[in-house]
């Protein structure tokens, strides 16, 4: 019987059976993944078993393709965060795009990374302006190692990378302030963090956060997935009510 011991971020959880649960966890060298957690519904395991939790994960298989037995260790719990609104909307999103997205048993080293960061910002930053930069930046990510990365290096219709300030819905593609006269309420903003780093005003937080919703609705949570997207619907909701 194979087994992979590895710290892992627990992404989501279903109820499977009358005690048990199927568990999907991202690691760090095996990307996604799903296993049967037995007792995963029992009092012990279900403080464990919680989105942006961080675990140590012990997968055994007879085959690829049987659904792997788990057990976890919690290393880092985050349940204190789910009773704050912000923090709680923010793990549920970020945990269940990831789960949504990712095909199971890809390697995504630096999406593990970003997400484990995004997850420690929430934890520590005291205040929702702190994490929600990261969060724009996670999706960023996401959308450009499943293959639907933004080229935001340069103009689509110029080639120059000065005064980027649009991106085009058509191409991914940033558009500058000149080429964009005429077409501005058919292009979505370009928020000057994404290319400058560092913090962010809310205005422009909002602008990411549109952004990347725009890419993730059209090239990744698709059919099916879209139902995922309410978890994101909820978390902007708030974010612009606490900042109105």
């Amino acid at each position: 019987m194979a087994a992979l011991i590895t710290p892992a971020l627990v992404c989501g959880v279903r109820s499977h059976g009358e005690h048990g649960a199927i568990a999907r966890l991202l690691t760090p060298d095996h990307g996604l993944l799903a296993g049967y957690v037995r007792g995963g519904r029992s009092r012990a395991l279900r403080p464990v078993l919680l989105p942006g939790n961080s675990v140590k994960a012990e997968f055994r298989a007879r085959t690829e393709e049987q659904l792997a037995s788990l057990t976890v260790e919690l290393e880092h719990s985050r349940a204190p965060l789910l009773s704050e609104p912000l923090p709680a909307a923010a793990i549920d999103w970020v945990c269940a795009l990831t789960a949504a997205a990712l095909p199971e048993g890809t390697p995504y080293p630096a999406l593990y990374q970003a997400l484990d960061g995004v997850l420690g910002a929430v934890d520590a930053a005291p205040a929702a302006r702190g994490w929600a930069v990261a969060l724009v930046r996670y999706e960023l990510l996401l959308l450009a190692e499943l293959g639907f990365g933004l080229d935001l290096g340069r103009c689509a219709a110029t080639g120059g990378a000065q005064d980027l300030v649009y991106v085009s819905p058509r191409s991914a593609a940033a558009v500058s302030r000149d080429a964009a006269v005429g077409y501005e309420s058919r292009l979505l903003p370009l928020p000057p963090f994404l290319l400058e780093g560092g913090a962010a005003e809310w205005d422009a937080i909002l602008d990411g956060l549109r952004l990347t919703g725009f890419f993730l609705e059209r090239s990744v949570l698709t059919e099916w997935k879209a139902d995922v997207l309410a978890a994101r619907d909820r978390l902007v909701d708030r974010l612009k009510r606490a900042v109105a």
